[in-house]
């Protein structure tokens, strides 16, 4: 049997990693400032987050959600304090695609309709409801477009209300900012406007966290950067720092019964036992601020750079624009200088996703490859 060649592939084989640095098979160092798409939100093999997973294998590994899990509760509590979203409930799933799934299901549910608003350039995952709201018709098959899906630009303020003032639709999803898409945003007043116009029109308000959550954006939540709140909130990646969990927290307004919502593996003691870990180790080592203060610092070293045209996004969720496609920079960087970034939809984006554990010295060495590449 073969791999199912769905993945082209870079030449490098990591065999080993700490940090952000990664190893391969012929014992060359790169450094990782892309976290294989956001997903290492606090370094490889971080060593609490190593003891911690240790610790739980010894203990219990898994059991199904027909039985008391006290690691579930432990983590529902520390995530709800450390993200100011007390006032939410958390159902545990396995990926960002299945946090979405549940949330558009949920909105559902909760309105009795099935029409959704989401934006261009968008990217909600790739399964059913989360492929249909995703603005690539390259990846939806007959079978998703069943679904009802409605795609605005962002920040068209006519548009939206038209949009929402018609009849049908059970949820808005939105990316606070906008990760295979390219790091597209809404404007704050833009953000609070669907907030308003979703409550005027009894629409559920999704916030897709999956990417830009867990700190990345120098908030717990890129939301948090708008002062609104969303009705349902989805999270991934960075949740787990590389063990697959995801998540949905979802309003206390909203009213559980059993067999609403359901999953085999998702909060599963290991995958618990990894996200209380990042959470743990994004508080001890004030890794949200760092992020903040980082971003900050990425765009001060990118005004150096006259090549770059534009920098998107905010924190550690950043991108570099230029005035030509980044396929063949990706390269330089990855074969000549040993350092991994990113793409997106836009092909003129270089994507700068990094755990939130880096130093300025990493960003230092990341320029300083950067000016040379681009000789």
């Amino acid at each position: 049997m073969k791999l199912f060649d769905v993945y082209p592939l870079y030449d490098v084989t990591p065999i080993s990693a700490k940090g952000i640095e990664v190893w391969d098979d012929k014992g060359q160092k790169y450094l990782d400032f892309y976290g294989g798409h956001a997903v290492i939100s606090i370094g490889h093999t971080h060593p609490h987050y190593v003891k911690r997973i240790e610790d739980q294998l010894e203990k219990i590994a898994f059991y199904s959600n027909s039985v008391q899990n006290p690691v579930q509760e432990a983590l529902a509590e520390k995530l709800g304090k450390l993200s100011g979203c007390e006032k939410y409930d958390l159902f545990m799933c396995n990926s960002g695609a299945e946090a979405n799934e549940n949330a558009l299901k949920m909105a559902s549910f909760h309105t009795g309709k099935a029409k959704v608003i989401a934006f261009k350039n968008s990217f909600h995952g790739r399964t059913s409801a989360a492929v249909a709201a995703t603005d690539n018709p390259k990846i939806n098959a007959p079978i998703n477009l069943q679904q009802e899906v409605t795609f605005l630009p962002l920040n068209d303020f006519e548009a939206f209300e038209k949009a929402i003032t018609s009849d049908g639709y059970c949820a808005v999803i939105l990316e606070a900012i906008q990760g295979v898409g390219g790091l597209d945003e809404p404007t704050t007043a833009f953000y609070q406007f669907i907030a308003e116009k979703c409550k005027e029109n009894n629409v559920v308000l999704i916030a897709d966290e999956v990417q830009s959550g867990y700190g990345r954006s120098g908030k717990f939540f890129g939301f948090q950067h708008h002062g609104i709140q969303p009705d349902i909130i989805s999270i991934a990646k960075g949740m787990g720092n590389g063990f697959p969990v995801g998540g949905v927290l979802i309003h206390e307004s909203f009213k559980p019964s059993y067999g609403l919502l359901g999953t085999t593996f998702g909060g599963n003691h290991l995958a618990c036992a990894a996200s209380l870990a990042v959470l743990e180790v994004l508080e001890s080592e004030n890794l949200i601020e760092n992020a903040s203060e980082l971003g900050i610092y990425f765009r001060e070293k990118a005004a150096e750079v006259p090549d770059i045209i534009k920098v998107k996004g905010k924190g550690l969720m950043i991108g570099l624009e230029f005035d030509f496609e980044v396929a063949e920079l990706r390269k330089k960087l990855i074969y000549d200088h040993h350092m991994f970034t990113g793409s997106a939809n836009n092909k003129k984006l270089l994507r700068f996703l990094p755990a939130l554990n880096i130093t300025k010295t990493h960003i230092d060495l990341f320029f300083d490859a950067l000016k040379k590449a681009l000789k």
